[in-house]
């Protein structure tokens, strides 16, 4: 496809590099020289320095044949005057970065009104992922499927957990009581492996598992790890993530104390946010934390500006017996650092910005195939869980699963089929409507028909 991606900043560039690696068109328009340079010297794009919500800028980079136009500049206000003009010009399809809360209410409007396919908020999307973390404090990702019917969930292997040491085709056996999900995917040290009947997991691992909601919350409770609950939360930074995750936990009953060092930003979100203790004042300022009663905390959430101070942060409480740290982070490198230093919930908004544009660009390619609901990018983009729904006609249609060829590196993880889940075994088949999640160790997968056929 032809994309044209707007701004080429850390969610622009990581999407032009995620697009051309899955041999999309891609052409990136920049104001900026030195980004232009960057793109041009890393990327196998086609740059173009301008303004993007400029018509002459757009047509001199072939808007009228582009399939997608991303605009995701730091200006709303650029980048949804950039689609207006996109979509007149000729543009297909057309995704928008809207971050300010002022848009939010009015967004349906603004879509409709200026020609916008999808509206993004990254912001608001990390804040909900950040609430999610907190309902479940044990977890270090959750992912939800088929309209939260199910549930994947991302934890850390202790040397405790009856199914450790177990190989899977043994485990119903060996341990009847615990209840019945599927291990989907193992991270171990960096490397993502799809557990077979062999298959054995070791302490330390971080296991995906997948089912419906109340399997899950079972298997949790068999496990012990449930028994934490969040009453008290801390939170670094007044930034737009924190507005928006205080005003979708308090009504959760959760006490928030916020730190922000801006006067100005802190009186405002005092008044925005009355339920809310507003401390003005350096939230890595350890006597400052301590005066707040960090031990005290159930959660501390780093969300400042600046990825050195979300780490160091979180690791002094980490230090302090905080028991759910969850840290902003926009830096890939500093990735597997967190995670040796057992930092399992790290958040990152570019990332989360850029699996959401990526699923609605390869549903656009694949408009003819199976449709995909849902894709997300795991264990730092290394695999990827996507669900489809079924289509009429498909060759795998009502055919048991172990009669299938199966892509390397992938699994059909659930299947809902008239409202039931499913966790498939051989014998289990897809009908048609039916939504299938898969998880695949492959990027760029965009069809059901290429994860299974005769």
């Amino acid at each position: 496809m032809r994309i044209i991606v707007i701004g080429a900043g850390k969610v622009g560039y990581a999407l032009a590099e995620h697009l051309t690696s899955e041999e999309h068109d891609v052409t990136v328009i920049d104001k900026s020289s030195e980004v232009i340079d960057r793109c041009s010297g890393a990327l196998d794009v086609i740059c173009l320095k301008g303004n993007g919500a400029n018509a002459k800028t757009l047509l001199e980079a072939g808007v009228d044949k582009a399939n997608i136009v991303i605009a995701s500049t730091e200006s709303d206000e650029s980048n949804m005057l950039a689609c207006l003009i996109a979509k007149r010009l000729g543009a297909q399809y057309t995704i928008a970065r809207i971050r300010d809360p002022e848009f939010n209410e009015s967004q349906t409007l603004l879509q409709n009104e200026l020609g916008i396919d999808v509206a993004i908020n990254p912001e608001r999307a990390t804040a909900l992922e950040i609430s999610r973390l907190l309902r479940y404090p044990f977890a270090g990702s959750i992912e939800s499927f088929a309209k939260g019917q199910v549930e994947m969930v991302e934890f850390r292997a202790l040397e405790s957990d009856p199914f450790v040491g177990i190989a899977m085709k043994d485990l119903a056996a060996s341990v009847p009581s615990l209840p019945r999900i599927l291990y989907a995917m193992v991270d171990r040290n960096g490397t993502v492996l799809i557990p077979g009947g062999d298959f054995t997991i070791l302490p330390g691992d971080r296991v995906f598992v997948s089912g419906d909601m109340m399997s899950i919350t079972e298997y949790f409770r068999y496990l012990g790890r449930n028994k934490q609950k969040i009453r008290s939360v801390m939170l670094l930074g007044g930034g737009r993530i924190s507005y928006y995750l205080s005003r979708l936990i308090v009504p959760m009953g959760i006490h928030v104390t916020l730190f922000e060092i801006n006067e100005q930003k802190a009186r405002s979100l005092s008044e925005q946010l009355p339920k809310v203790d507003v401390i003005l004042g350096d939230g890595t300022d350890q006597d400052l934390l301590e005066e707040q009663g960090i031990s005290q905390m159930d959660a501390f959430v780093t969300l400042s500006n600046r990825d050195e101070e979300n780490l160091m942060t979180a690791m002094y409480a980490a230090r302090r017996g905080v028991p759910k740290i969850i840290a902003k982070n926009s830096r890939t490198t500093y990735m597997e650092i967190l995670n040796d230093l057992g930092l399992d919930s790290v958040i990152s908004p570019q990332f989360i910005t850029s699996s959401t544009i990526l699923r609605y660009a390869r549903a656009r390619e694949n408009s003819n195939g199976t449709r995909i609901e849902r894709l997300y990018r795991l264990v730092d983009g290394k695999a990827e869980a996507i669900e489809f729904i079924a289509r009429k006609g498909d060759a795998y249609i009502g055919i048991p699963l172990k009669d299938l060829h199966m892509r390397k590196g992938s699994l059909v993880s659930v299947i809902v089929h008239q409202g039931k889940i499913i966790v498939p075994f051989g014998k289990d088949h897809i009908e048609e409507g039916d939504h299938v999640v898969i998880i695949s160790r492959d990027s760029g997968v965009s069809d059901l028909n290429e994860v299974l056929y005769k």
